[in-house]
């Protein structure tokens, strides 16, 4: 009889572990997101949207970036070039007028000197004169709305993105390109 009490004590103490570990790992996720805000450093990127409607979660504009179609010349390391879906990591240096260019692409994350980011990706398909990769910054969700109409402007829009020190990137926002 007295078993009873100490297995509904047992039942609860891992009822309550298994709450705590959901709310962890939810709390981790959420802290993860926030992170790259807090921690990572900001690039900017010529951008070009495609498309402005997902059904579930309203307007969005799905963007396609220069650094997206890189020149196989890029490859940096000795063996084959990539192929579809591998996982690639893109050095990125500032050029002249402040945006992000391109300078290689690695299997295994380059170190970097100051100034520099780097973005993993994957290749999205592999040509002999063409790498198209993509980084999962390729939607942004933008008010209900306004998808057609930013789809119209984006042609002169640059995405701002933050990379946290661990490789995780955000969109951070977009601006207009200013005439020079």
């Amino acid at each position: 009889m007295s078993d009873q009490p100490m297995e509904k004590k047992r039942r609860l103490t891992l009822l309550l572990i298994i709450v705590v570990l959901q709310v962890l790992f939810l709390g981790g996720i959420a802290t993860s997101y926030y992170a790259v805000g807090w921690f990572g450093t900001e690039i900017k990127i010529k951008t070009v949207p495609v498309d402005p409607r997902d059904f579930l979660y309203g307007d969005y504009v799905t963007l396609g970036y220069e650094i997206s179609t890189l020149n196989p010349q890029l490859w940096r390391e000795s063996a084959n070039k990539p192929s579809q879906g591998e996982a690639v990591y893109v050095l990125l240096k500032p050029s002249a007028n402040g945006l992000y260019e391109a300078t290689g692409i690695y299997r295994s994350k380059p170190s970097t000197q100051a100034g520099e980011a780097v973005l993993k990706g994957t290749v999205d398909y592999s040509w002999d004169d063409l790498l198209r990769i993509e980084y999962g910054l390729e939607r942004y969700y933008v008010p209900e709305g306004t998808g057609k109409e930013l789809e119209r402007e984006a042609r002169n829009m640059i995405v701002r993105v933050k990379i946290a020190p661990w490789g995780q990137a955000r969109i951070n926002g977009l601006e207009e390109v200013t005439p020079s």
